[in-house]
């Protein structure tokens, strides 16, 4: 089957069959190998200082690539797609970390995989290998759309109307290097939760979709219960009902326009201020509002999309396996806290991965096992764990037999002992205090002191190494954030911020937790004890998140206040957790999604880059890419000039109006309509071969105008 007739089949439409083709038909195309030729020649030139620092971290953040806090090195984030892999991709991965990592796999709270300590000049080569298996890191970092997450057990779960991961799917596959979403003032976020109960967690998205169905003329209709504009970090917001029902053939046009929208009024030279709620909140939902529903009118609504089942290949029929084990009270417990009943009637393993990582030994069994074993698929959580479908109950006691001796047999699947936490000071840039190292310590607080939680579903300790929230601290019921304290004698030693009281409330609802204390890293274990030590005598059988609300924040201050004083500070608490030299707060420059800072002939340059895009796009028949393209050198050609006169240049609507005002209307560049209409034709007619056309011709026109002003200012 060609590339055209099997993506006829998830998209019937023209543009969209454009945008959706597979990874398999890109790399015929050649659009992957141009992506990792251009990283290549992009390397070549910042190490020559062809290109300044700034404006590479953007281009390599776009491809996966993250600078790490050693120096030298980089992270490279691998995109999956709601986590899902199978045995074949799995050993891909293995081979390119052993080959150009320190093997070892660290699964992050949006279903992606990290490898750490690789060689720059090596990133290009190692997506070469990574794309034979067509795995990607297009996006997984930058201001663009990250990876899509998708409830864990999407597909198997009693409770779904239907799997919402092929929905999931094509709005992947729409919007990867899609021209609209490539260089946006921050990142954003999309989540899909298979029912009500939202482990999606839709509240802290950008976009969040919560799959449901509706019966309209006697057939069943998919869609979604759509929220937007929520976030997590130093300004926690919970995401607003945008629709209660979104038919599912709307939802990529739907989501173009919000990109749209977020693309041209958000912030981008602030970057404390550039997420999509920030915008919202600056201009309040309402209006936010309308000028999605106005954007949407220049896009065709209905972009439909064949739904179909993922279907397993189911193992062999094994006969009835006879597997001895040691501890028999051991595996039930185990059978209890880890195996999940599926819908067909098959199980589900879920294998606890303490702090999110790994081992290639350890995933290179898991892949052998899945063929064996299973229907070779295996899905990344967003609490750094793994589950295995597709499992005969038969097999368990074998599975768990085999798991032990790899060393992934620990109860307690997604319960209060399975702690998430990013991975702080050991790699980020940005990390404040150990994440890791304090993860150790808690755990090991639950398993021995505390046996009666550890087990405990409805409780979730959190962790991040600052306030970004990577570990999602800011919605679990205890959680903890790096921070840093002074000393009396003004030495600084590593602290963590105590939250309490998050959560997932289900229906598109969360609670934010309270920043309750600040306390020495080192107290941080006694804080723990605390907070169990009053649950345990005072909650009965109330769930934590209740007893929290109930006792209030001032209650829980009281309790820890004598853990923040720093009077009786001893020399062991200024070192952090898994160290053994004294504490020194050293943040890099963060890299999640850093503005860059322009330059006038960058900009300049930058145009002429788009203007060649949108001119391959218009020849290749992908009109919809070709005006994008087209409009960011619109933009780019007047952010550039406006720079030079020293302008506020904080958005893309900031600058079309700004440019009529200082350039148009002043006569300095002459146009036969305002900027205004001229860039803005996008936002009013719909794609098609004739506009494109003519934009380009336009941009290009523009172009020239503004490059001949600029010589001539210079030459003044």
């Amino acid at each position: 089957m060609n590339s055209k007739s099997a993506f006829q089949e998830i998209v019937r439409h023209f543009f969209y069959a454009q945008k959706m083709r597979s990874f398999r038909s890109e790399l015929e195309n050649n659009v992957v190998e141009r992506d990792i030729i251009e990283l290549e020649k992009k390397i070549a030139l910042h190490k020559n200082g062809k290109i300044d620092e700034e404006r590479f971290r953007s281009l390599r953040l776009a491809r996966g690539v993250y600078g790490q806090r050693q120096e030298g090195v980089q992270m490279i984030r691998i995109k999956i797609p709601f986590g899902k892999l199978n045995a074949r991709k799995i050993r891909r991965i293995c081979s390119v970390s052993e080959k150009y990592s320190k093997g070892r796999l660290h699964i992050t709270t949006r279903q992606d995989i990290q490898i750490h300590h690789v060689e720059l000049e090596k990133t290009p080569e190692l997506w070469e290998e990574l794309e034979k298996d067509q795995i990607t890191l297009r996006e997984a970092c930058g201001n663009t759309v990250r990876n899509i997450t998708a409830s864990e057990t999407s597909g198997i779960d009693h409770e779904e109307s239907f799997d919402p991961r092929p929905y999931a799917e094509a709005m992947f596959k729409y919007f990867l290097r899609n021209p609209i979403c490539q260089e946006m003032g921050r990142k954003f976020k999309i989540s899909f939760s298979n029912n009500d109960k939202d482990t999606a967690l839709s509240f802290m998205h950008d976009l969040g979709f919560i799959a449901q169905s509706q019966f309209i003329n006697g057939k069943e209709i998919h869609g979604f219960k759509v929220v937007a504009a929520g976030g997590l970090g130093s300004q926690s917001m919970l995401a607003f009902d945008f629709f209660e029902f979104l038919p599912a053939d709307q939802i990529i046009s739907f989501t173009e326009a919000v990109l749209r929208v977020f693309e041209r009024h958000g912030e981008r030279n602030r970057r404390m201020k550039a997420r999509l709620k920030f915008l919202v909140k600056e201009i309040g939902q309402e209006a936010f509002r309308d000028e999605v529903i106005k954007e949407w009118e220049a896009i065709d609504k209905i972009i439909a999309i064949s739904y179909y089942e993922i279907e397993a290949n189911l193992p062999i029929d094994y006969p009835e396996l006879k597997v001895s084990l040691e501890n028999n009270e051991e595996f039930e417990l185990w059978k209890k806290t880890n195996v999940l009943e599926q819908k067909d009637g098959l199980k589900a393993i879920g294998i606890k991965v303490r702090l999110g990582d790994l081992y290639i030994d350890q995933a290179r069994k898991l892949a052998d096992w899945m063929e064996e074993l299973s229907g070779d698929e295996l899905t990344l959580t967003i609490n750094q764990n793994v589950i295995i479908r597709f499992v005969e109950e038969k097999t368990l006691r074998l599975w768990y037999k085999r798991l032990k001796e790899i060393g992934l047999a620990d109860v307690g699947f997604n319960r209060f002992s399975d702690i998430t936490a990013c991975p702080g000071t050991d790699t980020c840039n940005l990390g404040i205090a150990s994440s890791t190292g304090l993860a150790l310590v808690l755990e090991h607080i639950l398993n021995n002191e505390y046996p009666q939680f550890a087990n405990n579903p409805d409780i979730q300790i959190k962790i991040s190494g600052c306030m970004n929230a990577c570990g999602q601290h800011m919605i679990a019921g205890i959680g903890f954030q790096g921070m840093s304290m002074k000393a009396p004698d003004k030495r600084v030693l590593p602290a963590a911020q105590i939250l309490l009281g998050g959560g997932r409330l289900g229906h598109a609802k969360g609670r934010i937790a309270d920043k309750v204390i600040k306390v020495p890293s080192k107290k941080a274990g006694d804080a723990l004890r605390v907070i169990l030590n009053d649950y345990k005598d005072h909650a009965d059988e109330t769930n934590f998140i209740a007893y929290y609300e109930q006792q209030g924040e001032k209650y829980f201050y009281d309790l820890l206040k004598h853990l923040g004083q720093i009077e009786d500070i001893q020399e062991d608490d200024f070192i952090d957790w898994g160290h053994s030299v004294p504490y020194i707060k050293a943040i890099g420059i963060g890299e999640c999604a850093g503005v860059v800072i322009d330059l006038v002939s960058t900009l300049f340059f930058e145009s002429e880059e788009k203007l060649e895009l949108a001119q391959r796009s218009l020849e290749e028949g992908n009109y919809r890419d070709s005006i994008y393209h087209s409009y960011a050198a619109f933009v780019n050609t007047a952010k550039a000039l406006l720079l030079a006169e020293d302008q506020r240049t904080n958005s893309h609507a900031t600058i079309i109006s700004k440019f009529d005002e200082l350039f148009i209307e002043t006569k300095k560049i002459d146009l036969d309509s305002s900027f205004s209409d001229l860039v803005l034709r996008l936002k009013t007619e719909k794609a098609s071969e004739t506009l494109a056309e003519k934009y380009l011709e336009s941009a290009n026109t523009f172009y020239l105008n503004a490059d001949g002003y600029r010589k001539k200012d210079l030459a003044a």
